[in-house]
């Protein structure tokens, strides 16, 4: 076992952890997180994706002993005060899901993106977003969710912790 200690949807928690158990088992398994979504188990869907140290991994590519003194955002840290973040108010106006298996890492990928390029063209936001997979919807709803983002300013509204 190996003892890591990291800040979680800003909560620091201290762990002895097998070493080669996922972040993603770690979030989802010890600490509940079970927004963080187990797809693929191979880094191809980015269901899993959240944010280490203020940038998006994919949680199933990473070891939860790789994460020790860092930073982890998932899905459940984003809303503040009982206030959806900015994107994942998005998501919900635009209808930016269907059955929401991959929305939670395409909600951590938008933020990221977002964060890079604050007005994406609607070819930049596929392409920012080509690493996560969504089976339902086409993407045309989780596209035009991201601009909506974008244009209500998401990038600068709300800080993301990091």
């Amino acid at each position: 076992m190996t003892r890591i200690k990291l800040t979680v949807d800003g909560q620091q928690v201290v762990d002895d952890v097998e070493p080669r158990m996922l972040l993603v088992q770690y979030l989802r398994e010890v600490l509940g997180r079970t927004g963080t979504v187990v797809g693929c188990d191979t880094s191809n869907c980015g269901a899993c994706t959240v944010h280490l140290d203020g940038r998006s991994v994919k949680s199933c590519n990473v070891l939860a002993v790789q994460a020790d003194g860092a930073e982890v955002t998932t899905v459940e840290g984003l809303a503040q005060d009982g206030q959806l973040h900015p994107v994942q108010e998005a998501f919900r106006e635009c209808h930016g899901l269907q059955c929401g298996f991959c929305t939670p890492g395409m909600i951590m990928q938008s933020i990221d993106l977002l964060r890079d390029n604050p007005d994406p063209s609607e070819e930049a936001v596929r392409e920012g977003l080509e690493g996560n997979l969504c089976r339902c919807t086409g993407y045309h709803n989780i596209v035009r969710a991201v601009r909506h983002a974008a244009k209500s300013g998401a990038q600068t509204s709300q800080e993301v912790q990091a």
